[in-house]
């Protein structure tokens, strides 16, 4: 992994997986992708959606932001929501939570699916790497679970007075989906707080990958790929290397998919998306079918678009049919 095909001043890149991140030698990180940080809002004047972060661990330390979509009942202190734990994107190295574009995405969630929404501040690879992630969001989604108990910690009035726990889902963008599809697989073998259980998960554009190329991905430097080098950067002691389950759910020894946890499944696809996760997420929608999975799973697809492509533009009409079939997964 290691490179030193550029420098910074007098500090030369040991790690260049440019433009998401870069490792100097002197150990300073640069993540050039990293868009604004925003504060939380007591009404978001577009869609009136509440917002503020909270720490929902002390040991380790882990905050999230939560969003509260306009109250309708007449008793709005007993109106219940939805709930949705999300997973942010950024590859495990970069972005935040509370960046600019995934603020405004949990906002349009939150008004558009009448839902409470958690979203997790997921540590980050190289300053912690993979599987901290993973477990950072299993413990925000333990954390809001746990609010169907007598003794929550940390708890949240937002969640405690209007989350419904019949409703949790769970979803996620990119390394997002990707966490989202390993949470949901948590699920399905370890038991939740309260004996809550996870309804539904939603991965749009997943990061999944594997050992060998299929599809459309190249055959020639698929070890140098950035999805594969990104993978061997964030988790270098991966099982398996790039054939771990958790990158490659279809991998041979990777647990059966038919113990995923919940009961509906929405995972989306770009059409042009064909040099990173396209058809690795319909063979994934395939694979999930031929599992025996008790559940119901959707697939769609927007041919004319590239990934994640909602995320920055969320008012063009591909974007808008996007956020309409999460919200509409979210609100059946």
């Amino acid at each position: 992994m290691a490179s030193s095909t550029g420098t910074n001043g007098d500090k030369v890149i040991v790690h260049n997986l440019l433009p998401h991140i870069a490792v100097y030698s002197d150990g300073t990180i640069d993540r050039p992708r990293n868009l604004p940080i925003v504060p939380p809002q007591e009404e978001d004047p577009v869609t009136g959606v509440s917002s503020k972060d909270i720490v929902f661990s002390n040991d380790p330390y882990l905050t999230a932001r939560l969003f509260l979509p306009k109250l309708t009942q007449t008793n709005d202190q007993n109106q219940k929501l939805t709930i949705l734990v999300y997973f942010h994107g950024g590859g495990f190295t970069f972005e935040s939570a509370y960046a600019i574009h995934h603020h405004a995405y949990c906002n349009l969630l939150a008004s558009q699916a009448n839902a409470v929404v958690a979203t997790i501040e997921h540590r980050k690879a190289p300053e912690y790497y993979l599987p901290t992630a993973y477990n950072d969001c299993w413990a925000g989604l333990c954390w809001v679970a746990s609010h169907a108990t007598q003794n929550p910690i940390n708890s949240d009035p937002w969640i405690t007075n209007h989350g419904d726990f019949n409703r949790i889902f769970i979803g996620g963008d990119s390394s997002g989906g990707n966490i989202s599809l390993n949470v949901a697989m948590r699920a399905g073998v370890e038991a939740l707080p309260g004996g809550v259980k996870l309804l539904g998960t939603y991965a749009n554009h997943p990061y999944i990958w594997g050992a060998k190329p299929m599809g459309k991905e190249p055959v020639i430097g698929f070890e140098e790929t950035l999805q594969s080098r990104i993978w061997k950067f964030a988790y270098p002691s991966a099982p398996g290397g790039l054939d771990n389950p958790m990158l490659n759910p279809m991998a041979s020894g990777a647990p059966s998919l038919a113990t995923l946890g919940g009961s509906r499944l929405l995972i989306t696809a770009a059409g042009k998306d064909h040099l990173l996760f396209r058809d690795r997420t319909e063979r994934y929608y395939e694979a999930l079918k031929e599992s025996g999975w008790k559940g119901e799973v959707e697939f769609f697809e927007e041919k004319d678009e590239d990934h994640v492509y909602y995320m920055f533009d969320p008012n063009t009409e591909n974007a808008k049919r996007l956020y309409k079939v999460v919200v509409d997964f979210l609100r059946r």
